[in-house]
């Protein structure tokens, strides 16, 4: 049975009672499994290795048909030839390197120890469940890094001291807003629009205003999406990888509007 978005199997006893129940079981893990991969910024072509691999591990041949916000997947017991199929909803997760890097290693633990069902379900669940990272520190993290970004293509210590508390402003703006669920491209356009606005402080400033201001919104690029979409297309899977380019291209063109905004506020502002 799936709960939210925690996998529960079904006690040991009640599963061995029918060879049915226990596929299902193993399915509808296993779609579990693939789709927490893909919303959590693993490219195609890896979902499927990953999850084929611990298919394997359980005497399963599996089938997995990947589209952008959903996932279809057919299952065929090796000894039985008993089948089930499936379709899950991809999450809307944000990305994560520790959950894509965990998952895939469950993947090589349930296949070179050869895990049982009910540890590989185990596993997972204490996987996804682990506390996550808490908003204040992806903040000044954030903001730190958008900082070094500014040093990097050469901005002042001032600038980078702009870009710093542009960087807090948009990023909790955006934490905000994703915590309301207003609609993403607006949470884009809203943010990068406030985080350019108070970079452009900086044009007052004897400073590198231009640095500062084009800086200030680095941490909104899509990169994870737009690298996961030439992926997928190269790898042969175009339908998810179209769909992904497309969605990065316009949450840049949604930073692109933010930024706009700003420049037509402060157009006429001189040093």
């Amino acid at each position: 049975m799936i709960n939210g978005n925690t996998y529960q199997a079904t006690p040991p006893l009640q599963a061995h009672n029918s060879k049915e129940l226990v596929l299902k079981e193993q399915s509808l893990f296993l779609s579990e499994y693939a789709s927490t991969l893909m919303g959590s910024g693993v490219h195609t072509s890896r979902v499927i290795r990953n999850t084929k691999r611990i298919g394997k591990a359980l005497g399963l041949e599996v089938t997995v048909s990947g589209l952008h916000k959903s996932l279809i997947l057919s299952v065929v017991a090796d000894h039985t030839g008993d089948s089930f199929s499936t379709m899950v909803e991809i999450p809307h997760s944000p990305i994560s390197f520790e959950i894509n890097t965990n998952l895939s290693r469950l993947s090589w633990e349930a296949h070179d120890e050869q895990l049982s069902f009910h540890e590989i379900v185990k596993r997972f669940t204490g996987l996804v469940s682990r506390p996550k990272l808490h908003p204040i520190v992806v903040l000044i993290l954030s903001s730190f890094a958008n900082a070094s970004f500014c040093a990097l293509f050469g901005g002042d210590c001032f600038a980078m001291g702009i870009v710093f508390s542009a960087t807090l402003i948009g990023m909790f703006t955006k934490q905000q807003m994703l915590a309301k669920d207003i609609n993403l491209f607006l949470s884009f356009i809203t943010s990068a629009f406030i985080a350019s606005l108070a970079a452009s402080t900086s044009v007052i400033f004897n400073t590198t205003s231009d640095i500062a201001i084009a800086t200030s919104v680095l941490f909104l690029i899509p990169g994870v999406p737009l690298i996961n979409g030439f992926m997928d297309i190269m790898e042969g899977h175009v339908i998810t990888g179209t769909a992904r380019l497309i969605n990065a291209l316009l949450l840049v063109l949604c930073i692109a509007i933010g930024m706009s905004g700003t420049i037509m506020l402060t157009k006429h502002i001189s040093i």
